[in-house]
């Protein structure tokens, strides 16, 4: 039997966790997010994809709360979280510096939101000691976030995240501080970790590699606008825009026009002399428009 596909975004029947409907933010007269509509279904990990100013940490800060839309609607759950004070919003965020208490333990760390929510002693332990083995941190529990590699401390931070149980974990570049090696390793635990819980995760980032690597779906952004919200495999495969072909991966970039020469079939010419080639594209095209082919390099095949 085959296994089923994670989609719900394509299944009209499914609700959507978060919802993003026409939101505007402004500071002063500069437009931060412009007119934004945005669904984010349960259980997804989704990534928000950008250059450094695009509005991707804005999106965040205003899920978290720690900013507001200047217009729009924000929902979490089918309910308005806009006027919702962060630390009532069921929303924990994980920051780029991991933010943990230096004076505190690990097993202390973890169990710092639990003990402000005046949880009871014995779930609190039994929490604590979930989010450690979850995170594989049973052996550093009692040691302080200077006697642990900056890999565990994100583990830590990951665990004290998730310990409340919240419906969304929002992720500020949350492997930004490590080495190549232990980011590429570290991206693969959080895919397992956000399988495991079953809950939404929402990264920031503009590592294009991490996005594509842990996401079930990104957003590429641009001046405070989705550009395309697609799978990985869609948005590198079948980018909707120069943009975004350029943005994702390595590609080669060329100009020209087409005619038509069949259903969903062009030729492509780049030159005045002849260079051209067939090409085909669902986007519709009239004879002589201007069109723009991209070429991936591993795409290429060299015949004698």
């Amino acid at each position: 039997m085959p296994a089923t596909v994670f989609a719900p975004w394509a299944d009209p029947n499914q609700k959507p966790l978060i919802r993003f409907q026409n939101v505007t933010k402004k500071f002063g007269d500069f437009v931060a997010i412009d007119d934004l509509t945005l669904d984010i279904f349960e259980r997804e990990f989704f990534a928000l994809l950008g250059p450094s100013g695009c509005g991707k940490t804005t999106m965040m800060r205003m899920l978290a709360g720690f900013e507001n839309p200047t217009s729009g609607r924000i929902e979490l759950a089918g309910k308005d979280i806009v006027p919702v004070p962060p630390n009532k919003r069921a929303v924990n965020m994980m920051f780029q510096s991991y933010a943990l208490f230096p004076h505190l333990s690990v097993w202390e760390n973890i169990a710092f939101g639990l003990r402000r929510d005046k949880m009871p002693k014995l779930d609190l332990a039994a929490r604590v000691e979930e989010m450690l083995k979850l995170t594989r941190l049973e052996k550093f529990a009692q040691r302080k976030p200077h006697q642990i590699s900056g890999g565990q401390r994100q583990r830590v931070a990951l665990a004290r995240s998730l310990a409340k149980a919240p419906k969304l974990l929002l992720l500020d570049e949350p492997l930004g501080a490590l080495d190549k090696k232990l980011r590429q390793a570290t991206q693969f635990e959080l895919m397992d970790i956000q399988e495991k819980t079953g809950t939404t995760f929402v990264i920031v980032t503009h590592d294009q590699e991490e996005a594509m690597t842990v996401a079930s779906r990104v957003a590429v952004m641009d001046e405070g606008r989705l550009i395309q919200v697609s799978t990985p495999a869609e948005i590198y495969e079948a980018p909707n825009s120069v943009y975004v072909a350029d943005f994702i991966g390595d590609v080669n970039i060329i100009e020209g026009s087409v005619r038509s020469v069949g259903p969903d079939r062009y030729r492509f010419s780049w030159t005045d002399n002849g260079g051209a080639v067939t090409a085909t594209s669902e986007r519709p095209f009239s004879d002589g428009q201007k069109a723009f082919l991209a070429i991936r390099p591993e795409k290429v095949q060299i015949a004698t």
